[in-house]
């Protein structure tokens, strides 16, 4: 039997190997591998089909090609040990597995110089010229081109050969007496984890598939004949839907033709057709369907199988299959183009570009036609590639703004379905898509324009339901291509989420729910409730979907209201940078690196927008502009440094035209989309754009704020009071309950099953869009005095934690402790003030009488003690509800009003948990989704956090570095520090606090530096992926600065032309001598060798490090103690510093060659560095530094024997890894 656990974790391995081999065969050009893929890529690159650099690209294709190689082995060992083949050729149990040795010792016989990589191409071709399986296998015929090593393929042969120790058994069997091939979905979604993420691989779960195929499928067969049933899934992946398509029609075909078994399977598969652009997918669902076949045929062994023709191909869905004179015909039939455009009449204006995967011809075949059924669950990702995603938005409409794969493939489904004269005979369509288009900006066109034009039939919310693999929240539509048949939408709209995670998710209680209630029309459970809705709700963007009375609620608050719009005259943010990891660091990252302090703003992100209060925060932003304009780059040298390294990145920005900065000779230093006129008046209200509730407070300028803290403007002549009116309407429960049915629900985490979790609503995150708050309706009375009271209370709380208290000095223990106890009071005051304004705010907006307002001062009250929380324990108390609330939040259920609280309040909280039991309105609001949740970090995490901070700054000191004019830069290890600061009261006071009282002063610094330093060489900072990454970096600052230094001698030459004659000529000699710059890669985490390293560093490398480590270079003497440099200096002196070590090291010690390698590595790679930043003439060297130190670098490499390749070439040793025995062999077969 199939072990799919161990089978996939193996087969893993062997892919990463593989693309190992693959990987060191291109680089050193093996077989002319090199050539062949560059050659492909730049034909894609010409196709517009990548703008990815040639290595990064190259990096796909050896993963297509491992993959290729292992599914292979695995499709012949699973037909070997099913008995599908007359001999076995690769392993098998028992003697089958000694005639497998055989056959292959003969070959070697016939070919004396073949090796295994040989012989298993020999059994591919074998295996491939069977009935069935030269089908799957074509495919992969180009992909096993690729040139694995004869290790490889050895590796590969015992591999599949491996036996157990103890048993003889072989380690990985494939025989299973149904044939049942899910386990290749298994390997098709996590074989690989970049390709997992390349083509957002996912699994559609059986009984997801059966629904829509329910929907679909079998509604078509109850109005076509049965040769006029055929179905399409333009994003097949590994062939669910196919299979389960083959499995309804197969067996009517059967009826029909009974007396021609194989004629009528093929008339069920020649109606089953499939379009993926993952070439391993397309195999996959090949084989699957195959196995389906021959199983349903009843054949037993492939050499009498029928031939059976299989129509899944490798292709794009969104560019193959169509042309493009007949799709913009078909756009103006929907009303969906201009109908005067030129339909470029004349020539097949098909996508005629292809991989070597793709069969062009049989692809557009498949797409040329129009299918009965088209279904599928295309992918959820937005489209990283800058070229492909041109090349989508050029040909749908809704692809508008950032926007995600759902638009394009929704209306390509469309488009693949009939569209008859006779609306009765349309083609269906059904679909699991991601939920993003319904509420976010970039879904606007899909549901104001194109789903207007066709007949959506069923809206299905299953982002509560539990769907493994799902982690995204989907929805599902069904429609059918015609225009809309009736007034209404069957909706079905979520009310909660699956309460505990299902042990089989087909029997979830949502999931069940949906599938139960579906043909109930106004249905209503604990879970979902079923309406026909009006078609017009769903032709206006966001969708609601709120169950149980909440869309009726929406409406009711929205009624003959105004809008935050009609009274705000800015909202949004105050810019974007499209490149947050250049553009943002702490402001001592940017002062330690010579940023103009001019040119930074503190730089406010959603996170610490947070109750009432913009939290302290060190986040700061480059902000290259005066007050009206961007400032030149050659006036601001610092900030030059700090962007220079990421210009091809900057430039190579997205615009809103579909150009790039470059294209449009944008400055690549500026932000993407900035606002000035939005930094006055200073006043605004500040909101976080992702969040579980909701967070509005007002702030006096100062800041700048992007996407993920928006602002709200007033008119210049605006209120204080009317700044706090507004946002304590904002701040409101009920408002909160209205932005969480327009708002996008993120959802909240996933499992291991890779379903997203949703046992409690209030954990959800949600998109708080500008766009969308600029629609909340507006009452004119307003809670404008508690509103201004709770703001008060926050800034007095803020005062007295830790992050204000520990700045310049380290305050007592005790005065800390007084602090601690001061913010709880003012945290219970905000909570019972906030309680007030909600209360207030129902009965401004007519859900609530006077008699549940108070008058006066609310008491301090804690968390557990509002009116809701006393309802809801006790409802938990009597086991009517359940819920986490409470233990999420620490805090027990109170379920008597506290004896303590006056009278009158108590009366008025008693009033109003009636009025909760009573108003379904008020029931629907007062819930923890929509309760403010006071979820602070506990004081002692704040404090240890301030502390860090302070000790820190403090080993960042001026006086520990000696940095001044006279001195020179030195590296100083961890215990000079200590001993340094030995005499320090109040650093002792501060380790004291921070690690407790006598704590080991050493080991505190040491564990403090080593989360703030980043090594000091490149084969230390990066896995060997990183450091493939790196290279490609390299080469792209390279050619920057060879524009560089056309740009320098251009102007030199031409220094009495006009301006626009040297840029032109620049421009020409760039273009001519350099070319377009590929854009270098982002960094992953694992491609870091620890993660530490990307946690300062990110996905662009940044360097935001405090200090520069140096491992492997600690004096031999006190090697436990690391030797750090202050981050702070620039190349020249961090280039000097080394060097002086170096001299320091070889006095001292006599350091031999393998330990002064790395050192000298580290400088060769500052010196581009030093020679780019610094290349005047030193005074007292009497040359520039970088030409000093290469003569340096060069006379040690001599006197040690080295050269600069071998240098450059040192790897650390790899990590001492312990392994426990086990008993199971990996033996081959011999």
């Amino acid at each position: 039997m199939i072990n799919r656990t161990k089978l996939l974790a193996d087969l893993k391995l062997q892919v990463r190997d593989l693309e190992t081999d693959l990987r060191q065969r291109f680089v050193s050009d093996n077989n002319g591998y090199r050539r062949h893929l560059t050659a492909d890529w730049q034909a894609a690159r010409d196709a517009g089909r990548t703008s990815e650099d040639v290595a990064i690209w190259a990096e796909a294709q050896f993963t297509q090609s491992a993959v290729a190689w292992v599914l292979a082995c695995v499709f012949v060992r699973f037909c070997e040990d099913n008995d599908l083949l007359d001999a076995p050729l690769i392993a098998g149990a028992d003697s089958r597995g000694q005639t497998a040795v055989a056959r292959q010792e003969a070959f070697y016989l016939q070919n004396p110089t073949a090796s295994d990589n040989d012989y298993l191409r020999d059994v591919f071709a074998v295996a491939g010229r069977l009935p069935g399986l030269s089908d799957v296998l074509k495919v992969q015929r180009s992909l096993l081109l690729a040139p694995v090593s004869a290790d490889m393929g050895k590796q590969l042969m015992r591999f599949f050969r491996a036996t157990n120790a103890d048993s003889g058994a072989l380690v990985h069997a494939f025989a299973d007496p149904d044939w049942n091939t899910r386990f290749l979905g298994d390997l098709y979604q996590d074989l690989s984890e970049a390709a997992r993420e390349r083509y957002a691989l996912l699994q559609t779960p059986e009984f997801v598939e059966s629904f829509i195929l329910d929907r679909t499928l079998t509604s078509a067969l109850d109005i076509y004949n049965l040769e006029e049933v055929d179905l399409i899934d333009p994003t097949c992946g590994s062939g669910h839907f196919l299979l389960g398509a083959f499995e309804r029609l197969a067996p009517r075909w059967l009826r029909k033709r009974p007396d021609n078994v194989n004629l009528a399977l093929q008339e069920a598969l020649d109606r089953i057709a499939g379009i993926d652009l993952n070439p391993y997918a397309v195999v996959i669902a090949r084989f699957r369907l195959l196995i389906a076949a021959l199983k349903m045929a009843s054949v037993h062994k492939l050499r009498l199988a029928p031939d059976f023709h299989l129509h899944i191909e490798t292709g794009d869905s969104l560019l193959h299959g169509f042309d493009q004179r007949d799709y913009t015909r078909a756009q103006i039939s929907l009303g969906l183009n201009n109908p005067q455009e030129n339909l470029g009449e004349g020539a097949d204006q098909r996508y005629r570009h292809a991989f070597a995967a793709e069969d062009l011809n049989a692809t557009n075949a498949i797409l040329a036609r129009k299918y009965a059924v088209v279904v599928g669950n295309p992918p959820y990702i937005t489209v990283k590639d800058r070229a492909i995603s041109a090349l989508y938005r050029q040909r749908y409409q809704s692809c508008h703004r950032t926007y995600a794969l759902v638009a394009p493939f929704c209306e390509r489904f469309w488009a693949l379905a009939k569209r008859t004269d006779s609306t009765q005979r349309a083609g269906f369509v059904g679909l699991i898509v991601a939920n993003s288009f319904m509420k976010r900006e970039f879904g606007k066109k899909l549901v104001e324009v194109f789903f207007p034009k066709v007949d959506l039939t069923h809206v299905i919310d299953t982002s509560g339901a539990y769907i493994p693999g799902h982690g995204t929240p989907t929805v599902i539509l069904i429609g059918r291509e015609r225009a809309p048949a009736s007034e209404t939408v069957r909706a079905v709209m979520g009310i909660k989420g699956e309460p505990k995670t299902p042990e089989d998710p087909a029997l979830g209680v949502v999931w069940r729910a949906i599938v139960d209630q579906i043909d109930v029309r106004d249905s209503i459970s604990e879970w979902v409730s079923v309406s026909d809705v009006s078609r017009d709700a769903f032709t206006s963007h966001p969708w609601t979907m709120g169950g149980g009375g909440a869309a009726d609620l929406v409406q009711e608050i929205a009624n003959n209201k105004s809008t935050v719009a009609k009274e705000v005259v800015e909202i949004g943010y105050s810019g974007q940078t499209n490149a947050d990891g250049v553009f943002l660091a702490k402001l001592g990252d940017f002062k330690r690196a010579g940023v103009e302090e001019r040119y930074v703003r503190r730089f406010v992100v959603g996170d610490v927008v947070r109750d009432w209060l913009v939290e302290r925060s060190n986040e700061s932003s480059l902000f290259p502009y005066s007050d009206t304009d961007l400032v030149a780059i050659e006036a601001m040298p610092g900030l030059h440094r700090w962007v220079w390294p990421y210009r091809t990145v900057l430039g190579n920005r997205a615009t809103f035209s579909g150009g790039t900065y470059f294209s449009e000779s944008r400055p690549w230093w500026e932000w993407h989309q900035i606002s000035l006129r939005r930094f006055n008046p200073p006043n605004s209200i500040t909101f976080a754009f992702v969040a579980t509730h909701n967070h509005f407070v007002v702030d006096n300028g100062g800041k700048v704020f992007n996407r993920s803290a928006q602002i709200i403007k007033l008119a210049a002549d605006s209120s204080e009071s009317q700044y706090h009116g507004l946002t304590g309407l904002l701040n409101s429960s009920l408002a909160c309950f209205w932005f969480k049915q327009v708002c996008h629900n993120k959802g909240s985490t996933v499992d291991q099953r890779g379903a997203r979790q949703r046992t409690d609503a209030f954990e959800d995150f949600y998109e708080y869009a500008g766009t969308v708050a600029g629609r909340f309706p507006t009452v004119e009375e307003r809670p404008t005095a508690v509103s201004l009271r709770i703001h008060q209370v926050a800034l007095e709380r803020a005062r007295v934690l830790p992050d204000q208290l520990i700045v310049d000095h380290v305050p007592a223990h005790t005065h800390l402790m007084s602090s601690k106890n001061s913010a709880e009071l003012f945290r219970r005051q905000m909570i019972a003030l906030q309680e007030e304004l909600d209360w207030q705010v129902y009965k401004s907006y007519g859900l609530a009488l006077d008699e549940l307002i108070f008058d006066g001062e609310p008491p301090p009250i804690s968390f557990g003690e509002r009116a809701f929380e006393l309802v809801l324990a006790q409802d938990c108390a009597i086991g009517s509800t359940a819920t986490t609330w409470f233990e999420r939040h620490g805090t027990d259920p109170v379920v008597e009003i506290p004896s303590n609280w006056p009278a009158n309040y108590r009366a008025v909280v008693e009033r109003r948990m009636a009025a909760i039991r009573q108003s379904r309105d008020l029931a629907l609001i007062e819930r923890p989704e929509y309760k403010r949740r006071w979820a602070t970090a506990e004081w002692e995490t704040l404090e240890k956090a301030a502390l860090e901070e302070w000790l820190l700054n403090r080993l960042e000191a001026p006086d520990l570095w000696q940095r001044d004019a006279n001195s020179a830069p030195k590296l100083r290890a961890v215990r000079e520090l200590v001993d340094a600061l030995s005499g320090d009261e109040e650093f002792r006071r501060a380790l004291d606090l921070y690690s407790g009282s006598g704590s080991d002063a050493h080991a505190t610094v040491v564990a403090l530096v080593q989360q703030a330093s980043v090594p000091y060489l490149d084969a230390l900072r990066y896995s060997d992926s990183g450091l493939r990454k790196r290279a490609v970096w390299q080469n792209t600052w390279q050619m920057q600065r060879r524009e560089d230094a056309i740009d320098a001698e251009v102007a030199r030459r031409l220094a009495d032309e006009p301006i626009d004659v040297i840029k032109e000529e620049q421009a020409r000699r760039k273009a001519t001598d350099v070319g377009a710059i590929p854009v270098p890669p982002k960094y992953k985490q694992d491609d870091y060798r620890d993660g530490m390293y990307w946690k300062l560093r990110g996905a662009l490398d940044v360097p935001k490090e405090r200090f520069v480590s140096f491992p492997g270079l600690e004096r031999s003497n006190d090697a436990g103690s690391p030797m750090l440099l202050w981050a702070g200096y620039d190349a020249k002196a961090r280039a000097l510093a080394l060097t002086a070590y170096l001299y320091e090291m070889l006095q001292r010690e006599g350091t031999d060659a393998a330990r002064l390698t790395p050192a000298l590595a580290g400088l060769d790679e500052l010196l581009p560095w030093v020679h780019q930043w610094h290349p005047e003439v030193d005074d007292d060297l009497g040359m520039n530094t970088g030409d000093y130190l290469q003569g340096l670098l060069d006379a040690q490499m001599a006197q040690h024997g080295l050269t600069l390749s071998a240098v450059r070439a040192w790897r650390p040793p790899a990590p001492v890894r312990r392994t426990r025995g086990r008993r199971a062999s990996t033996a081959a077969q011999a």
